[in-house]
């Protein structure tokens, strides 16, 4: 808690230095991640994120670990491009004949880089630029998607992101834009792919040892044997510890607790928080009650905002908004003390505060399903 800036709001961090502790912030839902970084950081709000991201560029949007869309810090590109392109790719789960091979793929990450180097481009604009530049076959329409079916190029827009030549822009109206993240890394080049390894396995640590490789792999979606042999690689940079009575893994040196105590107060993490999402084992962070309320049936993390107290889930909640009023609904899974209730007041006018409006909390049930 105290790496991720939850025991106290970090008043010497801004929000590139709390992303990059984090290992970046999940933004499949912006808002979430703007609350989830602002949180972090004492004093600031949603729109304080959103300079960073869109102003100052400190902050890019892209495609990053598991493939979903996080708040990574432009000054750690050169280590993501690095790791996420060394990383040995999964099996396409797109049916033959709707798969590219290995040159049209080649083919349509380059046609993306390109048209996307001096341009913030629509999701349309960007189909027209890449067909344009690899051929009709880019733009068939064979990729099952909600409504209908996507262009077959768009198989590829993960892979261009872990390149490093695709990235979110600001919104054009209602319409989402793409850039090419390069353009903001002033001639940096991306780390080689061993170097960029061994950094992004530090920087997990750092944040969420003792780990294993297994959890490793998981919060990345990477190959399980994959990670095993880069730990074991990183022998003399990273060591074993006996976490629990399972041997687990820390940076070399890094076995002094940071502090005495164990954790205190109440804090609310919105969906998919770093914090709930990375820390392991699950079944510490999600103790009795709350692996059921909390997690999927195959115990995926995120998809409920939670009630964390003292370290651990305790509840889950959901905020709606009306105009500037805020709605918030607390469901906790025990009685809160009355110090616990009154964090939980401090909490939600922070919730507040962040969202720019103004909250009022019930304490009942959470009716509204995940993803709500």
């Amino acid at each position: 808690m105290e790496r991720s800036s939850l025991t106290t709001p970090s008043r010497q961090s801004g929000h590139p230095e709390i992303v990059s502790a984090l290992c970046g912030a999940h933004a499949q839902v912006l808002s979430a991640a703007e609350l989830s970084v602002a949180l972090r950081v004492e004093g600031a709000t949603r729109s304080d994120v959103r300079a960073a991201l869109w102003e100052r560029r400190q902050l890019v949007k892209m495609y990053g670990p598991r493939g979903t869309v996080h708040l990574l810090t432009t000054a750690d590109l050169p280590m993501w491009i690095g790791a996420f392109s060394s990383i040995p790719q999964s099996p396409s789960p797109f049916p033959k004949d709707v798969q590219m091979t290995e040159d049209q793929t080649e083919q349509v990450v380059a046609a993306i880089g390109k048209s996307l180097e001096d341009a913030e481009l629509t999701i349309d604009e960007l189909t027209d630029a890449v067909v344009e530049a690899t051929g009709p076959w880019a733009g068939d329409l064979v990729m099952e998607a909600f409504q209908g079916k996507w262009p077959r190029w768009r198989q590829a827009m993960t892979l261009a992101a872990h390149r490093g030549v695709l990235c979110f822009a600001p919104n054009r109206g209602r319409k989402v834009t793409y850039t090419n993240p390069l353009r903001y890394l002033s001639d940096v080049s991306p780390l080689d792919g061993p170097t960029a390894q061994r950094r992004l396995v530090q920087r997990y640590l750092h944040a969420y040892g003792p780990a294993t490789p297994q959890n490793f792999a998981q919060w990345l979606n990477a190959p399980r044997g994959w990670a095993g042999s880069l730990f074991r690689s990183l022998a003399g940079d990273i060591e074993e510890v006996d976490f629990e009575g399972t041997t687990a893994w820390v940076n070399s040196g890094d076995t002094a607790a940071v502090s005495a105590e164990p954790p205190r107060g109440v804090r609310l993490l919105p969906y998919f928080d770093a914090y709930v999402v990375a820390a392991q084992p699950r079944g510490l962070l999600y103790p009795g009650l709350a692996a059921g309320r909390a997690l999927t049936p195959s115990g995926q993390a995120g998809n409920y905002p939670v009630l964390l107290v003292d370290g651990t889930v305790k509840g889950v909640w959901h905020q709606r908004r009306s105009g500037r009023k805020i709605h918030v609904t607390v469901e906790p899974l025990e009685p809160l003390s009355t110090a616990h209730l009154a964090e939980l007041d401090e909490q939600v006018e922070r919730v507040g505060a962040v969202l720019e409006g103004k909250p009022t909390l019930t304490v009942g049930t959470v009716t509204v399903g995940a993803h709500a």
